[in-house]
């Protein structure tokens, strides 16, 4: 049976794919605009992951995270991400929306990262296999938003 670490890693694993292709198409937008379309639609995904994090997985260990300032360090990564998909919807020209959206993925990528290291091993460690696998079962406010 499937853990919530287990599918925070998949989810990681298929966002840092989604970040290739997106890096891939860069060099061929022309405006803007497009680059900050590609930007609001990473960040919609972000953001339900992100809710994901805090709402199944975080909630049960904020103690420990807390008590190992760990919880603080998620938070700021959330806030920086959140920061640089703001920046990019004022950008004024290619180059700099670029740069912005290139910041936003890699401060994901080094946030996921930070997790898979050392927030998930913690979760493994502290809770029960069978917390974990309940924390990944559908919960009934997220199915009704599916």
């Amino acid at each position: 049976m499937v853990t919530i670490t287990d599918t925070l890693r998949v989810e990681h694993g298929v966002f840092c794919r989604f970040f290739e292709q997106v890096e891939g198409v860069l060099p061929s937008l022309h405006s803007p605009a497009e680059v900050q379309l590609i930007g609001r639609l990473i960040e919609g995904v972000l953001s339900a992951h992100s809710e994901m994090e805090d709402n199944l997985a975080y909630i049960s260990l904020d103690h420990a995270l807390e008590e190992k300032g760990q919880l603080k360090r998620l938070h700021q990564d959330h806030h920086e991400i959140d920061a640089h998909f703001h920046h990019l919807q004022q950008a004024a020209n290619l180059p700099e929306a670029v740069q912005l959206l290139s910041k936003a993925i890699n401060a994901s990528r080094k946030h996921f990262q930070r997790e898979e290291q050392t927030i998930f091993p913690l979760m493994e460690m502290t809770l029960k296999t069978e917390t974990l696998r309940r924390l990944a079962s559908p919960h009934p406010a997220l199915a009704a938003r599916a």
